[in-house]
């Protein structure tokens, strides 16, 4: 499982670390995004949807957090 946590991040958009991450996993491997940012994690879902790849929201806190299994390369 390969583990984002854009908690903190303030010099850019915390969906680019995000992004990279599903650019370089392989397909079947599960990825799992951590964010305290509402507005990119709500983007985050949207374009997941979009793409029909089903996941999984977790909250605790301040923190929100997405799991989900790459199909295929973006």
């Amino acid at each position: 499982m390969i583990t984002v946590d854009t908690c903190g991040i303030t010099a850019y958009s915390p969906l680019i670390p995000a992004i990279k991450a599903m650019c370089t996993a392989s397909p079947g491997e599960t990825i799992e995004i951590i964010m305290n940012h509402a507005d990119a994690f709500q983007d985050l879902k949207e374009y997941l949807s979009e793409q029909g790849i089903g996941f999984r929201e977790i909250y605790g806190g301040e923190q929100m957090t997405l799991q989900f299994t790459i199909n295929g390369k973006f």
